[in-house]
């Protein structure tokens, strides 16, 4: 049943072995922003166990407040890039393909150790959500210097050997806190009272983004419908406006979407099996990649309250696939407890995938 996931899949100039990608995971094991060798092999495991495509974990991009995390690693400066740098020789020399996910967190609670950044974090409003604030918003000046700094962060991935680039627009961050008409009150051309109205942000960064790295790079997006504390949440409560939504995204330059949802079997819509990602194949055309508690019994927020959660059969993913509802297929907590997840499933030994546990969060496994 799954040969299938294990078909090459082209796009631009990307090629990749297998259908399995390891999901963007913070872990916040990057001292100062700049990730060490340990980083380094911690990635390079997940080639050697055979994923076909590595995501980063969120990396940030070159500006005073985006990120609530100094531990989180950066995308820019000397000593993170040269971090990366060897990230990426290492994922290579394992026969591995990999982009990092570039990141701005937007307008954020406080870290729990009490860190802050040296400025107000910032947003297309003040607003976390529609009852909290902890920042301000952004001006025009911002706004430009911000899709500027992810333009050179996906420059800096292109020139360090990485073979794609994911923006981050999903999880309440700040593309997401664009999108979502709770954390976007503006009345200038970055607000609207339409959801495609509000797509002009992300839309503007990923022009510049595909401008940096020109036509062979893959460009995708991450976008979500949930909200962390909203995870009911629907941007689009239909599909005419999920399409309204998602076609900007591509006629900007995005060749591929990532759809995060918490459970990847979960319908979108009334009326319909299809999911998230099966909806925005339906109605782009484009590539897209499912995620959401593949392989495990639990989803992943309830991971981070120390829920354990139990390995289980792919029966439905494969039924999905072989149907067309999504190209990709993303891994989260799965490959992060155990790096030959992918090769187990490939060869059948599926009497030996684990289960996951809280303690994997605490280390570079």
């Amino acid at each position: 049943m799954l040969n299938a996931l294990f078909q090459p899949f082209t796009l631009r100039t990307l090629t990749l072995k297998n259908r399995f990608v390891m999901a963007p995971m913070t872990r916040s094991f990057s001292p100062g922003g700049i990730p060490g060798p340990d980083v380094a092999a911690y990635y390079r495991r997940r080639a050697e166990g055979d994923v076909g495509l590595i995501l980063s974990e969120g990396t940030v991009i070159e500006r005073a407040s985006s990120s609530n995390d100094p531990d989180v690693p950066h995308f820019h400066g000397e000593a993170a890039l040269h971090g990366w740098k060897h990230v990426i020789d290492e994922v290579h020399a394992a026969g591995g393909r990999m982009g990092p996910q570039l990141w701005h967190m937007g307008v954020m609670p406080l870290h729990k150790s009490g860190w802050s950044p040296p400025v107000p974090f910032e947003g297309p409003s003040d607003r976390i959500n529609t009852e909290k604030r902890n920042g301000r918003a952004m001006s025009d000046a911002d706004i430009a210097d911000t899709i500027a700094a992810f333009g050179r962060a996906a420059h800096h991935a292109q020139a360090l050997g990485f073979d794609l680039v994911e923006l981050h627009g999903a999880h309440r961050y700040l593309i997401d806190q664009f999108f979502w008409n709770a954390t976007n009150t503006r009345t200038d051309r970055y607000g609207g009272t339409t959801l495609a109205e509000r797509t002009r942000f992300a839309c503007e960064v990923i022009r510049e983004v595909r401008r940096q790295v020109g036509q062979r790079m893959v460009v995708q997006i991450r976008i979500s419908q949930w909200k962390p504390g909203a995870y009911d949440n629907k941007l689009a409560t239909t599909p005419r406006e999920m399409e309204a939504w998602l076609t900007p995204l591509i006629e900007a330059g995005a060749d591929l979407l990532h759809c995060s949802q918490r459970r990847f079997w979960e319908p979108e819509f009334d009326g319909s099996d299809l999911n998230f990602a099966g909806w925005a194949k339906k109605l782009t055309g484009i590539p897209v990649i499912t995620v959401g508690s593949v392989g495990l019994s639990g989803e992943f927020t309830a991971a981070f309250r120390g829920d354990s959660s139990t390995a289980t059969p792919l029966d439905e993913l494969v039924r999905r696939f072989d149907r067309g509802d999504f190209d990709l297929v993303a891994v989260g907590r799965a490959l992060l407890m155990d790096p030959h997840w992918t090769r187990k499933i490939r060869d059948g030994r599926t009497n030996e995938l684990l289960g996951f546990s809280k303690e994997a969060l605490q280390n570079l496994r």
